[in-house]
């Protein structure tokens, strides 16, 4: 079972540790946007939805810090493609 997504400022990602492996979502911080560049799962992970949870966690992060939104990671603007209920954040 996944640990819960966590906000690392200092490296200006969100991870989720997943039984010593960490799965990572960049972005960029500026003028209340956050920018995602690109969402990494280790590939042992892949295919058990982890990236999914991932990107939900930080967007519900993002929505708590009432930070807007723009992708420029692919998985990002997918998993916004297909989950409307964070339409309010995208810029």
């Amino acid at each position: 079972m996944p640990d819960a997504v966590i906000d690392n400022e200092a490296q200006h990602r969100f991870e989720m540790n997943t039984g010593g492996d960490i799965a990572v979502a960049n972005y960029q911080l500026a003028s209340g946007i956050i920018t995602f560049t690109h969402t990494e799962v280790p590939p042992v992970l892949q295919g058990r939805g982890i990236a999914s949870q991932l990107v939900r966690g930080a967007l519900e992060a993002a929505r708590a810090k009432r930070l807007k939104v723009v992708s420029r990671c692919s998985f990002v603007s997918d998993y916004l493609a297909k989950h409307p209920e964070f339409n309010d954040l995208v810029r």
